[in-house]
C-alpha cells in the first residue's frame, strides 16, 4: 500500500502543455502507457496479497515449546518468508551473499489422498560472490493433487567466473572463464501409482564464455564451447517417500533420469544423459535418523565441458572433478541431542572418468570428504532444519549454511 500511495503522492502537478514534435508526442505516450501497464502489475500483486482473509497473528514462536520458530510465519504472514544467505562455495571465491523472498503454501489434502503432500513453493533469488559471480532468477514448484500433476518451472540470468581444469600426464592445468549464461527450465509429471511419477522436462541454457587469462585459448575450448546453445528433452520417473522435501526423518527417494540434446531439439551438440539417484533415510531410534546417498551420471556423446557431471560433495569445489561418468556414495548420521537442536557427521566418495578412460582405471579421479555440523529445527510445522556444516577433502577445509537438507536438489 505505501508503494501504491507513493506513486501518486509524488505525482507532478500538471503544467500547460508546450507544443511538441510528433515523434516525441508518440515517446510520452508510450511511457504513459507504459506507466498505466506497472501501475496494473504493481495494483494487481498488491491485491492477489492483501485481498485475501485478514492475517491471523503472527508469532515467531512455537505453542508447544516456546521456542523461536518460523511456522506460524510461514504460514500466516501470507505464506512468505523472507530469505538471506551465506554463500561459501569455494569455486565462487569462498563467500557471498544471497537473498530473495520465498513463499510456501500448504496446499489441501483432496478426500482418500495418501503420502506426503509437498506444498507449493515459490522463490525469487540474486547472489554476488567474492569472484564477481551474480546471478539473478526465480522458480516455482507447484501441484494439483487431485489430478496427481506436479510441476516446475525456473529460469535465471547470470555471470559466473569459473576454474577449468585439463590433465596432461600428472601435470593439471586451471583455466579461468566468465561464464554469461541463461538457463530456462520446465516440468511437468503425472502420478502413476503410489508416490511415483512419470514426467517429461525441457532445459534450455545459452551461454557465452569469455577467457579470463591473456594466454592462447586452448583447443578443448572452441568456437562452439564458447558460443552455444543446448536444448535438453527428457523423461523421468520420480519416487519419492520421503516424510519431508526440506528435512526428512524417513522414506526415501529414486530418480531415474534420461534426456536428449539434438539439433530438432534446439541444441549445438548432439548427445545424451542418463542418470540414477538414491536418497535413503532410515530412523535408527528416535533421536538417530541414518542417511545414505547413491548417484550415478553417464554422457553419451560430446557434451561441452561446463556441462560433464562433475561431483557434487560438501568440501569438493564445483566443477572441480569432472569426466563422462560418474558415480558418488556419501553417508549422514544426524543426532538429535534436544527437539530442537542436532549434531550429524557424514563422509562420502566420488570418481569421475572421462570417455578416454576406463572406470575401473586407477588413472581415472578419485575424491574422498567428510566433516561434521550441526541443526536447529527453524520450522516445526513444515521439518525445516537449518545449520552450518564444516567439510574437508583434498582441496581443504570449508564451510556451508545449509537450509534443509545437503542433498536436495
Amino acid at each position: 500500500m505505501f508503494l501504491l500511495s507513493a506513486l501518486f503522492a509524488f505525482r507532478p502537478i500538471p503544467k500547460p502543455k508546450p507544443m511538441v514534435a510528433v515523434p516525441t508526442l508518440l515517446v510520452q505516450k508510450k511511457r504513459k502507457l507504459l506507466g498505466k501497464i506497472i501501475l496494473l502489475i504493481l495494483m494487481h500483486f498488491y491485491s492477489m496479497i492483501h485481498c485475501q482473509e485478514p492475517p491471523k497473528k503472527v508469532s515467531m514462536s512455537d505453542t508447544l515449546d516456546g521456542k523461536l520458530d518460523f511456522s506460524s510465519f510461514i504460514i500466516d504472514a501470507n505464506g512468505f518468508l523472507p530469505i538471506a544467505m551465506i554463500i561459501t562455495e569455494p569455486a565462487f571465491g569462498g563467500f557471498g551473499v544471497g537473498a530473495g523472498p520465498l513463499f510456501i503454501k500448504r496446499k489441501k489434502r483432496p478426500e482418500g489422498y495418501k503420502g506426503s503432500l509437498p506444498p507449493d513453493i515459490t522463490a525469487g533469488f540474486g547472489m554476488y560472490t567474492a569472484n564477481n559471480s551474480w546471478v539473478v532468477g526465480g522458480a516455482r514448484l507447484g501441484s494439483f493433487p487431485k489430478i496427481g500433476i506436479k510441476y516446475r518451472i525456473g529460469g535465471a540470468y547470470g555471470k559466473l567466473n569459473l576454474n577449468y581444469y585439463e590433465t596432461i600426464g600428472d601435470q593439471e592445468r586451471t583455466f579461468s572463464f566468465n561464464i554469461e549464461t541463461l538457463p530456462i527450465m520446465l516440468s511437468v509429471s503425472k502420478r502413476i501409482v503410489d508416490e511415483i511419477y512419470f514426467g517429461v522436462k525441457y532445459l534450455y541454457i545459452k551461454s557465452i564464455l569469455s577467457p579470463n587469462f591473456s594466454e592462447d585459448v586452448p583447443e578443448m575450448f572452441n568456437s562452439k564451447e564458447l558460443n552455444n546453445q543446448t536444448a535438453a528433452l527428457g523423461a523421468f520417473l520420480d519416487w519419492d517417500k520421503r516424510n519431508s522435501i526440506f528435512t526428512p526423518d524417513k522414506g526415501y527417494r529414486v530418480v531415474l533420469d534420461y534426456s536428449m540434446n539434438s539439433y530438432w531439439t534446439g541444441s549445438d551438440y548432439e548427445y545424451q544423459n542418463l542418470s540414477a539417484s538414491l536418497n535413503w533415510f532410515l530412523p535408527i531410534r528416535h533421536n538417530w535418523v541414518s542417511g545414505l546417498r547413491l548417484e550415478g551420471q553417464h554422457i553419451f556423446g560430446d557434451a561441452p565441458l561446463y556441462l560433464l557431471p562433475s561431483i557434487n560433495m560438501r568440501g569438493v569445489p564445483l566443477v572441480r572433478y569432472q569426466g563422462n561418468t560418474l558415480a558418488l556414495i556419501e553417508t549422514e548420521q544426524r543426532f538429535d541431542i534436544k527437539p530442537r537442536w542436532s549434531i550429524l557427521g557424514f563422509v562420502g566418495t566420488g570418481k569421475t572418468a572421462t570417455k578416454d578412460q576406463d572406470f575401473m582405471d586407477g588413472s581415472t579421479k578419485t575424491v574422498y570428504s567428510g566433516g561434521t555440523g550441526f541443526r536447529y529445527l527453524l520450522a516445526r510445522a513444515f521439518n525445516v532444519r537449518t545449520g552450518i556444516d564444516v567439510a574437508y577433502s583434498g582441496n581443504g577445509f570449508t564451510y556451508y549454511i545449509v537450509m534443509g537438507h545437503n542433498w536436495n536438489r
